[in-house]
């Protein structure tokens, strides 16, 4: 398994992709934190975790509903403030 951070990615997609079509598995970090896995497509059929289904006729982006906002209302701002503050806490 890989791990790598965002922006090494970014940089180097196509070199990255040429690992996974060799088999290899890559974990994506985004500063301490995974956030996505790559694995070769195969490995995702035959795991039967991937469903691809055709799109629908006639339906655009547009219509579709958004879903309802969260309900943090104003403390959204405070719960990212105290997140931000805990990753410089452990950069110390």
């Amino acid at each position: 398994m890989i791990k790598i951070g965002v922006a090494k990615l970014k940089a180097e997609l196509s070199a990255f992709l040429r690992e996974v079509k060799q088999g290899h598995e890559i974990v994506v970090f985004d500063r301490d934190t995974p956030v996505a896995r790559i694995v070769p497509y195969e490995v995702l059929q035959a795991a039967g975790g991937l469903v691809i289904r055709p799109a629908r006729s006639g339906v655009r982006a547009q219509d579709v509903p958004m879903p309802p906002p969260l309900p943090f209302g104003e403390r959204i701002v405070q719960m990212l403030i105290d997140e931000r503050q805990q990753d410089r806490d452990r950069l110390l």
